[in-house]
């Protein structure tokens, strides 16, 4: 059973300032809990139902932290799912350090992506192509935001972030490929990628600011068919991952 303040440690989790404050998160759902238990992620807390447990016993018995089995009703009353029958952790948040691309590699960057759900496909999609690293600045939404981890569906285990000041870090990345996606620039059907680089996606309402605009040494864009005043950050993210793999 879950005691008080177990109860009222996981919902403060669900709060940005004591996300930081206590340097933990919170992962619900099967598969996204699963995916943690396999990561290099500390775990601090393991609330399991039966069902759950006798499901995965062999996966949960080498864990080094005992889960406690608790009820459907006990996970729903302190998560953020309105339905969550098999299990809820707690893990400690990750150092915020800072991620370079190698000479044959690529990385996302991220210009103020407000939205958990944007986020949380981006992250998906990144892992889905094989990119490890995103870049934030220091106003796109938390990445342990509850709703982001939900929506990466475990890929937030595989994916690195770190956050900073977009324009500073640019700057300091020499002749590495900066790519940047506008309205009216190169179709990237038709985009020679280089070996390595950086993928910058804009914010959902305003795209990419001026400062980092500035810093941008390729712009592309996705070509438009039909009459839609735009695309959802997450699909253009998809759509440019696509061509850079192919």
């Amino acid at each position: 059973m879950l005691s008080k303040n177990q109860q009222k440690y996981i919902n403060a989790l669900q709060q940005k300032k004591f996300r930081q404050e206590y340097g933990a998160f919170t992962v619900e759902g099967a598969k996204s809990v699963l995916e943690l238990l396999n990561s290099s992620f500390e775990l601090e807390l393991l609330f399991v139902t039966d069902e759950f447990y006798k499901e995965n016993k062999t996966i949960l018995e080498k864990q080094p932290l005992a889960p406690e089995i608790v009820t459907q009703a006990e996970l729903e009353r302190v998560g953020t799912f309105s339905s969550n029958n098999a299990a809820l952790a707690v893990a400690k948040t990750k150092s915020n350090s800072e991620l370079l691309v190698n000479a044959q590699e690529y990385a996302l960057v991220l210009d103020d992506i407000r939205d958990p759900g944007n986020l949380g496909t981006i992250i998906r999609i990144a892992d889905w192509y094989g990119i490890h690293k995103i870049i934030c600045s220091n106003a796109t939404v938390d990445v342990y935001n509850p709703k982001v981890i939900s929506s990466t569906m475990g890929s937030f285990t595989r994916v690195s972030l770190f956050y900073t000041d977009l324009p500073s870090f640019l700057a300091k990345q020499g002749h590495t490929k900066i790519y940047g996606t506008f309205l009216n620039a190169e179709n990237v059907h038709k985009t020679d990628f280089a070996a390595s680089g950086y993928i910058v996606i804009g914010n959902e309402a305003n795209g990419i600011s001026a400062a980092v605009e500035a810093l941008v040494s390729d712009k592309i864009t996705i070509p438009k068919f039909g009459g839609a005043e735009s695309l959802n950050a997450g699909i253009a993210t998809a759509i440019i991952c696509d061509n850079l793999r192919r």
